[in-house]
């Protein structure tokens, strides 16, 4: 892959060689002339509905507060420091999935989200540390960064965020309209707003094998078949009541050893674990839904595309769309990767789609998963 602009003018194989989980990059000018997508008014518009995640930090003479989102109203420009932060712009406009979008060197399967953050003067969220990997886009206006690698990572108890006890950086950047800073995880960092600012973080999922665990656990409750029940014909008169029988507890760990998983287990509860939907994205399909021999003639015609919120991925025979699983067969697995990798079909594309294909794709077209291009 060629060299990036965005990447200062270095290959993506580059940044992730050197760069990636390992230091720090800043780039100037990563986007040349770039413009915020949005201005406050309607940063706040979103910060109202429920359904977009939303955060209004202050800071006044050291005290921190945090209110979540609906937020009614913003605070004056001139009050004392204070920062919204929206989470999840990419699923709302096509500007902001696009943007996102162009960070797409690193697998869908890890790119999360693009938060936007606004500033007053003197406006930040303290000294932290993020446990995933950061691109911070500077949008508009100045903020100054300092960074450090410190291995405190010891926080300020009874806080309502994740401050640093003892921030000690050692490099210090003042990012304007276009600059870029990424960070590796649990990298020190505190920026400061130098007059109103925006900063764009493009985020990136880093789910814990305490949470995948969990989760996949649950996933297997569904798919465990252990016959029989638990008996003891040669059982013998009781010493100690209330101790557990040796051979008891010896007959059900045999049983519970047979239990296995495969790495096709593991394939398919992580391609629908990973494309789940957040909790607060929800879908919605077209009002006047055209009929099935319309919606055939129409995608041929025009072709396809995902949603903003839609997340498809695919590993092998598998292929996974917002948290649904199933198997297709070669051909139709090509035209489907296609759809997964371009979020996109072309109609003389989509037009050579199979029966099962295009009656899955009218099902996403109702859900909302997918439109017509």
């Amino acid at each position: 892959m060629k060299n990036l602009p965005l990447l200062g003018n270095i290959s993506p194989a580059q940044f992730l060689k050197e760069y990636w989980h390992k230091k720090p990059l800043l780039i100037r000018q990563a986007i040349p002339g770039f413009k915020p997508l949005f201005p406050l008014a309607a940063l706040a518009d979103m910060a109202r509905l429920n359904h977009i995640e939303s955060r209004l930090i202050t800071n006044l003479e050291g005290h921190w507060n945090m209110q979540h989102g609906p937020i009614d109203a913003l605070p004056p420009v001139s009050n004392e420091p204070w920062t919204l932060l929206v989470q999840g712009t990419n699923l709302y406009d096509k500007r902001a999935d696009a943007l996102l979008r162009q960070f797409r060197f690193i697998p869908d399967a890890r790119l999360d989200d693009l938060m936007i953050s606004y500033a007053t003067d003197g406006g930040g969220v303290g000294p932290h540390f993020d446990s995933y990997d950061v691109f911070l886009l500077q949008a508009s206006g100045k903020r100054r960064w300092q960074i450090g690698p410190q291995k405190d990572l010891s926080l300020v108890e009874d806080m309502p965020l994740k401050i640093l006890k003892n921030f000690k950086p050692q490099e210090e950047f003042v990012l304007e309209a276009g600059d870029m800073l990424y960070l590796p995880p649990h990298y020190a960092h505190d920026g400061v707003a130098d007059g109103e600012c925006m900063t764009y973080s493009i985020g990136f999922r880093s789910p814990s094998y305490q949470e995948l665990g969990e989760a996949f656990l649950q996933f297997m409750a569904d798919s465990i078949d252990l016959p029989g029940r638990y008996a003891d014909p040669a059982l013998e008169v009781a010493k100690h009541p209330a101790e557990i029988p040796r051979h008891m507890l010896a007959t059900i760990t045999e049983e519970m050893n047979k239990v296995r998983f495969t790495e096709e287990d593991v394939t398919i509860f992580l391609g629908e674990h990973l494309s789940e939907p957040k909790h607060n994205v929800f879908f919605t399909g077209p009002g006047k839904p055209l009929t099935m021999g319309r919606f055939a003639q129409s995608v041929a015609k025009r072709g396809v595309m995902l949603s903003l919120k839609t997340l498809m991925l695919y590993r092998g025979k598998h292929v996974f769309i917002n948290g649904e699983s199933f198997a297709v067969g070669r051909a139709d697995k090509a035209l489907l990767d296609v759809l997964a990798n371009e979020r996109a079909l072309p109609g003389a594309a989509a037009a050579g789609a199979s029966a099962d294909v295009l009656e899955a794709l009218y099902t996403w077209y109702q859900d909302g998963w997918i439109e017509l291009a």
